[in-house]
């Protein structure tokens, strides 16, 4: 079973908020009749009977996620998150591995998102990765898309032995890419380019395209557990540009989950 869930919370953020909005924005254009409902692949996930959109969490404070995702993530079920920015992926990894235990995970995302803390926060947007690895949540961490490294941020990854494909080795790099055991994804919409996604806090020249993210996602092989989308901005979108963009992955990830 899969089931979509949002998870609106922005309050670790550390540039601008509004990602809390995104769930209901996300899913507005999803639904609204632009496009419909199957996938490149002749797939239907929205309307397949083992997949179910459970609604929002309720969250008013950071420590709320990860009591209200106990009550949704049980044997058997695979959540696909609307975030938020990207400090829920840190509570969504804590309660995935104590359901599913061993799995690794894909980042896509202009960041590394692995500062030991940032502006004195250890739980902002800007650090999951490091608590999820510190604490040996995950097997196996692969970053695609990053472009903002920094000193400390590669000390970090290197201390971690996170595996990066930048976009200055993207091309060079992305199609040896594979995965061995199960696979939770983590997509920041910052990953694209803003051309293509400029609903987003963070606006990363140079990143990928729409086309090359669907086209990772199509090339995994591996059992996709988990999934979320984070970081999108609907303060900072366009004619709903972002949103369709969020609304295809959200297509195209939830297929491989059903």
């Amino acid at each position: 079973m899969v089931k979509l869930i949002g998870i609106p919370f922005d309050k670790k953020s550390s540039f601008l908020q509004g990602p809390a909005l995104a769930p209901v924005r996300i899913r507005q254009v999803l639904h609204n009749g632009s496009s419909n409902y199957w996938t490149e692949k002749l797939q239907n996930p929205i309307e397949h009977p083992d997949f179910s959109d459970g609604g929002d969490l309720t969250v008013e404070h950071y420590e709320d996620i990860e009591k209200e995702l106990r009550q949704v993530l049980k044997p058997g079920v695979k959540l696909l998150s609307l975030g938020g920015d990207h400090s829920v992926t840190y509570p969504l990894i804590k309660v995935y591995k104590e359901v599913y235990g061993s799995f690794d995970i894909l980042h896509i995302d202009a960041h590394g998102d692995l500062y030991q803390a940032f502006e004195g926060d250890p739980h902002s947007h800007a650090c999951p990765f490091a608590r999820i690895m510190e604490e040996g949540l995950v097997n196996r961490l692969v970053q695609v898309g990053v472009r903002t490294l920094n000193p400390h941020q590669l000390e970090q990854a290197q201390r971690f032995g996170v595996e990066q494909i930048t976009m200055l080795d993207f091309e060079e790099k992305w199609r040896s890419l594979e995965f061995n055991r199960p696979l939770y994804i983590s997509m920041d919409l910052d990953g694209l380019d803003p051309a293509f996604a400029p609903g987003v806090s963070h606006h990363e020249p140079g990143g990928l395209s729409t086309r090359q993210v669907l086209d990772l996602f199509h090339r995994v092989d591996a059992e996709l557990i988990g999934a979320d989308i984070v970081e999108y901005n609907p303060h900072r979108d366009v004619s709903d540009m972002t949103a369709a963009v969020a609304a295809k992955l959200l297509k195209e990830l939830a297929a491989k989950m059903v």
